[in-house]
């Protein structure tokens, strides 16, 4: 009998071994086999539920949290004080859903309920916040990082507590959305949801758009080297930290340079896309294609000039081709780069001299 990786992502989520076990089996067992030499390609896991009584129990923590949310909104607009019951309500749905999580996240391990308490977690947190951030601030624009400041910080703790993959993602937003709230503080007002994206608008937003999702992008990439062989939720942590960051470096430079408009602007264009795709295929990470590819789709209309679905259909078949052959491709591109740090703490590579379908 064989054991697999996947049996091992199971022993993981079903408590049996710890994720420092998982990394240590795994190692010791490419380094008795030639380590990286012989290793079959790696896909990059992505769950979001193991089965339909997840399902089943997330449409039931979904009434559950409609019918309480009900009731405390009707219990907060009779009260006399309306905010101090929305408080005490918020802090209360927040104590509600870590104490469900203690059950469906740590004992049952389940992915789809602990994604649902984790956003139900968030939105009372953030109720609890608009109050406190009213009560700080005195004004709509002060209580906006007030309580995004104050979900960052309860998201943070959910997060150290339970370790929910999901979270982080949730505390990337919170934490753009402080950053947005201090920025418009000093006076500065989006006229455009583009301008958040847009160097060229002359504002602060775009900057800090694209410096949040370097550091986002960064903390990702730890998560990545930590654990190479994607057996472990580090692994998901740094997946979902990419899928928040990537489109936050993609959209701030693809648009800024799209809009610019000209045949060097383009270009550029065009090479920050197969860069990106390269970095992509690099890391082993999909995120920065897919937030490339309405670029791809808007520039081929761009400049076609009549054969704009001929082009989206060859672009069609590349993306089609690459996801197909994506281990491949990727073993040619790594045995093709030179020694970089970190490349060996990667996800493993093979180079086959054949395509095999």
């Amino acid at each position: 009998m064989t054991i697999t990786r996947d049996d091992i992502r199971a022993a993981v989520g079903a408590g049996k071994i710890s994720e420092a076990q998982a990394n240590a089996i795994v190692a010791l067992s490419d380094a008795r086999r030639g380590a990286r030499e012989n290793l079959e390609g790696l896909d990059e896991p992505f769950e979001l539920f193991k089965g339909f009584n997840e399902i089943f129990i997330v449409i039931g923590l979904v009434i559950l949290y409609a019918g309480w949310s009900g009731i405390a909104g009707l219990s907060s607009v009779v009260s006399q004080e309306f905010q101090v019951s929305l408080f005490v309500f918020s802090l209360i749905g927040m104590a509600t859903c870590m104490a469900l999580a203690i059950y469906f996240t740590r004992i049952r391990r389940m992915v789809a309920p602990s994604i649902a308490l984790a956003v139900m977690f968030s939105i009372s947190a953030s109720q609890a916040g608009m109050v406190l951030g009213a009560w700080l601030s005195g004004d709509n624009i002060g209580a906006l990082p007030a309580a995004a400041g104050w979900t960052t910080l309860a998201l943070l703790v959910y997060w150290a507590i339970f370790r929910v993959p999901f979270a982080l993602l949730l505390v990337a937003l919170s934490v753009y959305t402080f950053a947005f709230g201090l920025t418009a503080m000093t006076g500065s007002e989006l006229s455009d949801l583009r301008e958040a994206f847009l160097l060229s608008a002359n504002s602060a937003f775009p900057w800090i758009t694209l410096g949040l999702g370097l550091v986002g992008l960064v903390i990702a990439l730890r998560f990545d080297i930590s654990d190479p062989h994607r057996v472990t939720r580090r692994s998901a942590q740094g997946f979902w930290l990419h899928i928040i960051s990537a489109p936050a470096i993609v959209n701030t430079l693809a648009l800024t340079l799209f809009t610019q408009g000209g045949y060097i602007a383009y270009l550029v264009l065009i090479v920050f896309l197969i860069v990106m795709a390269l970095f992509a295929i690099a890391i082993d990470r999909r995120s920065f294609l897919i937030s490339g590819i309405g670029y791809m789709v808007a520039l081929a209309a761009t400049v076609a000039q009549g054969n704009t679905w001929l082009l989206i259909l060859f672009l069609g078949a590349f993306l089609v081709f690459l996801g197909a052959f994506w281990e491949h491709i990727r073993g040619g591109l790594m045995a093709a780069l030179p020694t970089f740090p970190s490349k060996d703490r990667l996800p493993p590579w093979t180079r086959s001299k054949e395509f095999i379908i």
